[in-house]
């Protein structure tokens, strides 16, 4: 209908001007003539030129970033929408035992956008420079006490540039009168150490805790198990991952990555070394008897060499049957002097001796069976025996595998409670790198569950909605093949239609010529 409106307004111009053109014709004696045929036509084509492009494709589903807000309570949560390093403490200190020119932690850590981001506006912490150390930390709102509630820590890692070698965990540092953060460095005392970790072919995802011992108070590291699932998508696929460690009062955790479990257990039974140790250990003064016999067999002490057995002969011999193949060249050496070698000119017979040519395979022995003095080929001695040994019988006086007594552990304890860790005030991150900008982004810790499920529904959610909307957009190529109709595919009822109008328009462009007195 726009079509037809937009004709007969057209028609109706061109009719006033073919009227002016009209009343001109005796002043002009017919020189200037307006021809509406060619002013139509070029009204049709501005038309046509006007209508959309089918072809088009629709514009990419946007999806739009707000930062993500708590939906509880949260001892500490970051997203660095705030565009600053605000509220967080770059390390001052130095590593103890390393070359001065590496020491420092003077590795750069800057708040950037994503390199080639789906989601403008989210912003996270880059590890900037490669082959430094670097440490950052920031302060809890309130130190975390291991009670009778959960603890989960939650936070989001790119490899954009991939991963060479280096770690992307974090530290989760204890309260401690002496902690000072802007002295963080490898040896500042941690609770927990969780996180990804690669170098070479060694996909690591870290749980650590430092476990205290209640009778010599002092610290052990103990490492969750390693996990089954194959890790090495989650270094190399370049996408942001979601890595997530709850730990309950009950002693169990679980380890997620993208909110999918790749390791469980408990801490009494899955962590090396064990938490408790065992009630007994072997006596360490306690020696093995020198009569102690642990031979399971021994030599036949009647057996006698019999008189028949001959250990002189060969293992092989010459195989007497054996001829010489037809066309060996006997004058013939393997091997002849390269004739197309030539002595280097800076060649010094005084100091290099005397230069003679490389030696090459002889072409002459190429389609001879062999050359140079031909030998039998050697064969298993059928008479050989070898040295004659006593066979051997059981021991009758074995007395097993000897070990040392068992006697009560002086160092044992039994802590039945080893989620009650050391409290911690602070997260940090203390990390080498060979490869540059490891992305991190939006860290929390809570004890509610559903608290961190509606913060990674507001983070990583949103960059892996945007990433898949990204992946799903057809290019114009695609849409235009998959969305613009064709003739051929058109049915009949749709042709008829199309004939119908076509004659409707044709009808009224005659009536409107006829009015306008062509």
């Amino acid at each position: 209908m726009e079509l037809k409106w937009l004709l007969y307004v057209t028609l109706l111009a061109l009719g006033t001007l073919a009227v002016q053109a009209h009343d001109m014709d005796d002043d002009n004696d017919g020189d200037d003539v307006v021809d509406i045929e060619d002013d139509l036509d070029d009204g049709i084509d501005e038309v046509e030129e006007s209508k959309p492009e089918t072809s088009t494709p629709p514009p990419t589903p946007k999806v739009t970033y707000r930062p993500p807000v708590p939906t509880g309570e949260v001892y500490f949560a970051e997203s660095f929408d705030k565009g600053t390093l605000d509220g967080w403490i770059l390390s001052r200190a130095k590593k103890d035992d390393t070359d001065d020119e590496i020491a420092k932690y003077d590795g750069k850590w800057e708040v950037q956008d994503m390199k080639d981001t789906k989601l403008p506006g989210d912003k996270g912490l880059v590890l900037v420079t490669r082959a430094k150390h670097h440490a950052i930390s920031s302060k809890l709102s309130k130190p975390f006490v291991f009670d009778t509630k959960p603890l989960i820590i939650q936070y989001e890692v790119n490899f954009q540039n991939g991963i060479e070698c280096g770690g992307a965990y974090v530290k989760l540092l204890s309260k401690t009168p002496e902690l000072n953060l802007d002295q963080f460095h490898d040896k500042t005392p941690y609770t927990i150490m969780f996180g990804p970790d690669k170098c070479g072919e060694d996909y690591k995802l870290h749980f650590i805790f430092r476990h205290k011992n209640p009778k010599t108070g002092k610290y052990e590291e103990k490492h969750a198990k390693r996990p089954d699932a194959d890790l090495k998508t989650y270094f190399t696929d370049k996408k942001t991952h979601l890595y997530t460690l709850v730990l309950n009062p009950d002693n169990s955790f679980e380890i997620l990555v993208d909110q999918t479990v790749v390791n469980s257990g408990n801490l009494l039974n899955d962590m090396s070394p064990p938490v408790n140790p065992p009630r007994e250990i072997e006596d360490p003064n306690d020696q093995k008897p020198e009569d102690w016999d642990e031979r399971p067999k021994i030599p036949d002490p009647d057996a006698v060499k019999p008189d028949d057995w001959d250990e002189d002969a060969p293992a092989k011999i010459a195989d007497e049957n054996a001829v010489k193949p037809e066309g060996w060249l006997d004058d013939e050496p393997e091997y002849v002097a390269d004739p197309d070698a030539e002595k280097p000119e800076d060649w010094d017979e005084d100091m290099d001796g005397e230069w003679e040519a490389p030696q090459i395979a002889n072409p002459k022995c190429e389609t001879a069976p062999g050359c140079g003095t031909w030998q039998r080929p050697m064969i298993d001695n059928p008479n050989y025996k070898g040295k004659w040994k006593p066979p051997m019988i059981d021991n009758v006086n074995y007395q097993g595998i000897w070990k040392p007594r068992k006697i009560p552990n002086p160092d044992f304890f039994e802590d039945l409670e080893p989620f009650k860790m050391t409290p911690f005030s602070a997260v940090g991150l203390e990390l080498w790198s060979m490869t540059s900008d490891i992305f991190f982004d939006n860290f929390i810790i809570c004890t509610e569950r559903a608290v961190a499920d509606d913060w990674a529904s507001d983070g990583w959610g949103l960059k892996k909605a945007a990433d898949g909307a990204a992946e799903k957009q057809p290019s114009a190529a695609e849409y235009k093949k998959t969305d613009a109709p064709q003739p051929d595919v058109m049915d009949e009822e749709k042709e008829e239609e199309k004939d119908k109008g076509d004659k409707e328009e044709e009808e009224e462009e005659e009536g409107n010529e006829e009015k306008l007195g062509r």
